[in-house]
């Protein structure tokens, strides 16, 4: 299915959550100098309009990334600095945002003359869209499933990996499909660092894709939920993150990031942090 734009969905709060986190990761992975293979599976359009027809008919910004930018001078994790600085590099001023970047901006923005990046997108529009912005930078993107795909880069030329894998989950299927390519890739590069998103839901399908990791054999498998306070009677009632091998320190720091936006109500959301699978 090629339905999903995620448009209607760029900075709610489950982006927050999913980019908040892989700014962090990059960020403590550029202590070492050795180069980072970087993939992004499910890449969309890389930048979105937050005052454009499709954002506008959610809104679901306003009660996310907007929050939070209004909210940017109350932060005091010192690691929402490099996340609020790619923000001001595409607004301006202090106002609302109006154009939020998505996960390939993310990647692009801490690359290094040593790393690489390899974008996955599907859908027709988005990957030309996609091409169309990586076209001035040393950026590979690829027209295929990213699940696939991926496994087919694997193990990368860089001595380091980190990936990307947030689906839309339209598909049922998708969520042991993820676990299991999830560790397929791991088998290949068991040092790689692998961020994977997915919805927390009403009807409680989030649980196949975690008992699924578990049975991967995947170890060192961090897992990062927050959960909406007053959520919809149906749909998304929160976002999750599994982190396999994240840096030294993350946890803990992560953790103070979410607290940010989280215990002082920022955004309306609690938080949970533990590991899905220890070492």
């Amino acid at each position: 299915m090629l339905s999903y734009l995620h448009a209607f969905h760029a900075g709610n709060f489950a982006d927050v959550q999913k980019h908040g986190a892989l700014a962090l990761v990059q960020t403590m992975m550029q202590a070492k100098a050795s180069g980072i293979a970087c993939f992004d599976t499910h890449a969309g359009s890389a930048i979105y309009d937050l005052r454009g027809e499709r954002a506008r008919k959610t809104a679901e910004a306003d009660d996310g990334v907007q929050k939070l930018w209004s909210a940017k001078d109350q932060l005091r994790s010192g690691d929402w600095k490099p996340f609020m600085e790619v923000l001001s590099g595409f607004n301006a001023g202090s106002g609302e945002l109006s154009v939020y970047p998505g996960s390939p901006v993310w990647f692009q923005h801490f690359l290094r003359a040593g790393d690489a990046l390899t974008l996955f997108e599907l859908h027709p529009s988005e990957s030309e869209q996609l091409a169309g912005w990586a076209s001035r930078a040393p950026i590979r993107v690829l027209r295929q499933d990213g699940l696939s795909g991926l496994l087919k880069q694997l193990p990368p030329k860089q001595p380091r990996l980190l990936t990307l894998i947030d689906p839309s989950y339209e598909i049922k299927s998708d969520y042991i499909e993820v676990a299991e390519t999830l560790g397929k890739a791991w088998q290949k590069c068991r040092h790689g660092v692998y961020l994977v998103w997915y919805p927390i839901l009403t009807s409680g399908l989030q649980a196949q894709l975690k008992e699924a990791v578990r049975r991967t054999g995947v170890r060192k498998v961090l897992c990062s939920e927050v959960h909406l306070r007053n959520p919809p009677e149906r749909g998304m009632v929160g976002s999750g993150m599994l982190v396999v091998n994240p840096p030294w320190g993350f946890d803990s720091r992560f953790a103070a990031m979410m607290d940010d936006v989280a215990g002082s109500d920022v955004l309306s959301l609690s938080q949970d942090l533990d590991w899905l699978v220890p070492e």
